[in-house]
């Protein structure tokens, strides 16, 4: 591809490249710089890109694009931010490939990862499509599930994941959009199809350090997508959609007049009902995961459906037949009157977040494991030992991912926010073992909250991944008990 091309669209300062020379491929890294690349030297928080000019040179690199000029004759193109730049430029090189395939932006503090994966069951449902999905739990294209790093890759790595997406038959793409992303320009250049808001709460202020800052980096999508759904309950709904110039679907579970409106809402410790209302229309639907959140997830899914032009007795009736998200208060079966869910709770805000959700749903006791990671946060390990004990029934304290950290002292530590009473406080390192315990102690009507690992298969320890899935240790549990 002629450099020319790739350069579409990205204001040039100065060049000493010539344009009409051929470029083999795009790279940022210095170490996988390949003979004829156009490098990207990206000016990072750690280092700087233009540091491994040199480097990338002596590797074959046929030119650089850059915000500083080399002054030793590189051959270079200079442009005024080469985070934007190598994202265009990424996307020009993969042929544009999202631009022929539907594409779905979710962004948000909450509730980004459960939307996509339902919006993604939703197009699959009532479509027949083949969806890619891009996000937290991972990246999807149809049916086959891609390990991921990041919510959001960075923007070569998008593009190049677009591009198989596109070549593999993709219609649809659902993709988590984070703050970070949209901050740093990976998503530069892209179109969405339709953009979701969730809600808004303090989250990554050690990244943007103010709320604004992080509002404002959300907001970013709203001059990037072709139609907007926008949570109206949020506090920071009419901010998002100030100034915006698309059409805006908003919806709510408090305000009948609303574009999108949920009506006779039923709660309970297996999920969601309520009436979905919609220009004089009206579709009753359910969502098995429990909480209010799920409503708005729900309503937030229906837009996105609506907005694409599918009918709302459709977007209802997939719904129904949703089997929700793994990891995110996912039900795992059992053998008796009561309830285990697992999720991904595993900072204080979610874990209350979680407890408060389901402390109304819960006719006997409200029983929660969790633990803590290592090599991560240990101010916050007495905050949620606090947590869990003021809004908890039974707490099981175990261990999580320890990583390279002593999993007994990270239990003292979470331990040393709560009041110790034996009779409610439970110290348990080995997680299957405390699993096991919790389900020993489970009587009708309680609800077992097993939190922290959520979609994980996996435990931790040291530098090194050993295969632990809760729903396995929960089936063979039940599996034994059933042979007694």
């Amino acid at each position: 591809m002629k450099l020319s091309e790739i350069l579409k669209d990205i204001e040039i300062l100065s060049a000493t490249a010539a344009l009409d020379m051929e470029i083999g491929g795009v790279s940022y890294d210095s170490r996988r710089t390949e003979k004829g690349d156009l490098f990207v030297a990206v000016k990072g928080f750690e280092s700087d890109g233009h540091r491994f000019i040199p480097t990338a040179m002596e590797k074959g690199a046929a030119a650089v694009l850059c915000e500083d000029a080399p002054t030793d004759g590189t051959p270079y193109i200079q442009i005024a931010d080469c985070r934007r730049g190598l994202a265009i430029a990424s996307r020009n090189f993969f042929g544009d490939p999202a631009a022929s395939m539907t594409v779905v932006g979710i962004t948000g503090t909450s509730g980004k990862t459960s939307s996509s994966y339902l919006i993604k069951h939703l197009l699959e449902s009532a479509l027949g499509a083949k969806v890619g999905l891009i996000g937290t739990n991972g990246h999807m294209i149809g049916e086959e599930f891609l390990p991921s790093a990041y919510t959001t890759p960075e923007s070569y790595e998008l593009h190049k994941l677009f591009r198989r997406m596109a070549d593999e038959g993709c219609s649809h793409v659902v993709m988590e959009v984070s703050s970070h992303s949209l901050a740093l320009e990976r998503v530069a250049g892209i179109r969405f199809d339709t953009a979701l808001y969730t809600n808004l709460s303090q989250d990554h202020l050690d990244f943007h350090k103010t709320m604004e800052e992080y509002a404002a980096a959300k907001k970013k999508i709203f001059s990037m997508c072709s139609a907007a759904c926008v949570n109206a309950d949020d506090a920071w709904a009419a901010y998002m959609t100030e100034g915006a110039s698309c059409p805006v679907l908003r919806f709510s579970a408090e305000r009948a007049d609303a574009d999108l409106y949920a009506g006779d809402i039923a709660l309970s410790a297996e999920g969601v009902r309520f009436t979905a209302s919609y220009r004089g229309e009206r579709a009753e639907t359910s969502l098995g995961i429990p909480g209010l959140f799920s409503v708005h997830n729900a309503l937030g899914v229906i837009a996105v459906g609506l907005s694409l032009g599918l009918p709302l007795a459709d977007c209802a009736a997939a719904l129904r037949d949703a089997k929700g998200v793994k990891g995110r208060l996912e039900r795992v079966p059992t053998d008796g009157d009561y309830t285990v869910l697992i999720d991904y709770s595993h900072k204080p805000d979610a874990l209350e977040n979680v407890l408060r959700t389901l402390r109304p749903l819960t006719r006997g006791r409200l029983i929660v494991l969790f633990g803590c990671g290592g090599d991560r946060d240990r101010l916050k390990r007495p905050i949620m030992g606090r947590i869990a004990e003021e809004l908890a029934d039974l707490c099981i304290v175990t261990s999580d991912n320890p990583r390279t950290e002593d999993p007994e002292t990270i239990i003292d530590e979470i331990l040393a926010g709560m009041s110790g009473d034996p009779e409610r406080i439970l110290r348990i390192c080995d997680r299957a073992e405390a699993i096991r315990t919790a389900l020993d102690k489970a009587r009708g009507g309680d609800v077992i909250l097993l939190a922290g690992k959520g979609h994980e298969d996996y435990q931790i320890v040291g530098h090194e991944k050993h295969h632990m899935d809760e729903r396995e240790i929960v089936a063979d549990y039940l599996r034994i008990r059933g042979k007694r």
